[in-house]
């Protein structure tokens, strides 16, 4: 038996599989997340701890004494800044902070030749921005910091006392020689930090370290080995068996990511597109990334009275239009296409006669209308795919599903794991690493459940009525920047 942790932004998910890769137990529980000041999202670290712990207690006794390894993913970009003592410093600032949009602005100025190295534009999400911001006006935070650790490695370093991390986490940190798979000292250098504190680098399905003693004993787990794993969208492209160049996912989660598997390394800055190291050895992958997907539709749904998001998602399917209204989802700013902080969501077109689910369908339509811009993004770049594996809770929604499937005109690919995603890849990436198999060739194919394609009348619908909800945020901008 194997296990996977998945470190989410709202929950920490964890799920069991066999030396099979088949499904045993699955368990979550909730986090919070402190929003301090505008733009600002942080977490308390111990809570991650405690949630985990908590997650794992709830696997039953006799499954947990027969776990032999453990793999762990998460949500990416937090820094997590840790002293001697190895102890938080400060909170977790997260992926969705838009603090350091000036330090961004500092450094593209004074290092141009930093995106070359990282592949992408520096955004203020990512993790050195971040650091930039502790050191101008957290100054004795900064000279405090013995090491920069990722959100699913300071649960590594409390269960095992290591400092490591993989390959495809360390590459939304702004430090990493994503060609090379190595840290880049230029990248360090333009942060002013040391090699030495950053974790040692691993690929994914590589052992880190074992749990200790007094966490088995906690935990009631056998002492284990932990595998370096991967961020949350690497891991969850595992976990639907998105592995080789021209595979695909669409996860659909708190943000709204594409996944692209590439053979090589295929930036696309200028757009607002990642190109990362997936956690497969040599190989690469493409990401568009929208910072509010299933959480703008839930935001809309709480604004409007509903009890559940589910509810809602009912409402819009009955509704079946959104009528003139225009919904722009950038309700964290927006990473793929427009690297804009500032960017903020609004509901366009509302009269005395638009009742919530119009509103809904609205968000349905706009979060797709936002994967479409990041989609292009990245075909603009090279990235090739015939078909997209949807993961995350809002692959739940079909009918949200046949939306996103005719504005990108793409098949869309259900599996039964779908809503396991990166849980299920970090399992995966430590029953091969442990067991000593080729991912490539012993990853199990999820069973397909059911498959959305696209239908040309609503196709060409939805190309015209894009084209108009680009200009709400192109004739609204200039008012985001006040």
């Amino acid at each position: 038996m194997f296990l996977g942790i998945d470190l989410g932004t709202s929950s920490i998910k964890a799920i069991v599989i066999d030396d099979d890769g088949n499904n045993i137990f699955e368990s979550n529980q909730v986090l919070s997340i402190s929003y301090p000041k505008p733009l600002w999202a942080e977490q308390d670290p111990f809570e991650w701890v405690e949630a985990a712990e908590c997650a794992i207690l709830k696997i039953p006794k006799k499954i947990r004494a027969t776990l032999k390894g453990m793999g762990l993913s998460g949500q990416m970009h937090g820094a997590v800044l840790i002293d001697k003592q190895d102890k938080p410093i400060r909170p977790a600032i997260l992926w969705n902070d838009g603090r350091s949009y000036q330090e961004c602005s500092e450094l593209e100025e004074m290092n141009p030749n930093l995106v070359d190295i990282i592949g992408h534009q520096i955004m203020p999400g990512f993790t050195s921005p971040k650091i930039a911001w502790i050191k101008k006006y957290e100054r004795r935070n900064f000279s405090s910091i013995h090491k920069i650790l990722l959100p699913k490695d300071f649960l590594r370093l409390k269960w095992c006392g290591d400092y490591a991390t993989d390959t495809s986490d360390a590459s939304g940190t702004m430090w990493l020689n994503i060609r090379e798979r190595k840290w880049s000292q230029l990248a360090l250098d333009a942060s002013e930090i040391s090699i030495e504190q950053l974790p040692e680098l691993f690929e994914g399905q590589q052992i880190t370290g074992s749990i200790t003693k007094s966490v088995s004993e906690k935990l009631g787990i056998p002492i284990i080995p932990i595998i370096a794993g991967a961020g949350d969208q690497a891991a969850g492209a595992i976990g639907s068996s998105v592995i080789s160049p021209k595979d695909a996912s669409l996860a659909l989660g708190t943000s709204g990511v594409i996944f692209i598997v590439t053979d090589g390394f295929l930036p696309n800055p200028l757009q607002g597109t990642h190109a990362f190291c997936h956690s497969i050895p040599s190989t690469w992958h493409q990401m568009a990334v929208i910072l509010s997907a299933a959480s703008a539709v839930d935001w809309c749904a709480n604004l409007t009275g509903y009890d559940a998001p589910s509810d809602a998602y009912d409402d819009a399917e009955r509704k079946g239009s959104s009528e003139k209204v225009m919904f722009l989802p950038y309700l964290s700013g927006e990473r793929t296409p427009h690297n804009n902080p500032h960017a903020s969501g609004m509901l366009y077109g509302l009269r005395s006669s638009t009742d919530r689910a119009t509103i809904i369908h609205a968000a349905l339509e706009g979060v797709a209308f936002a994967l479409t811009d990041g989609y292009k993004a990245l075909i603009n770049a090279g990235g090739q795919c015939d078909s997209i594996s949807v993961i995350g809770g809002g692959s739940r929604s079909t009918y949200w599903g046949k939306i996103i499937a005719n504005c990108l005109n793409k098949t869309l690919i259900y599996k039964n794991d779908s809503k396991c995603g990166p849980a299920k890849g970090a399992a995966e990436l430590a029953r091969c690493g442990i067991m000593g198999i080729n991912i490539l060739e012993n990853l199990p194919e999820s069973p397909i459940v059911r498959v959305i394609e696209p239908e040309k009348n609503y196709t060409e619908y939805y190309q015209n009525k894009i084209s108009e909800w680009r200009k709400l945020y192109q004739n609204t901008r200039e008012f985001n920047q006040r």
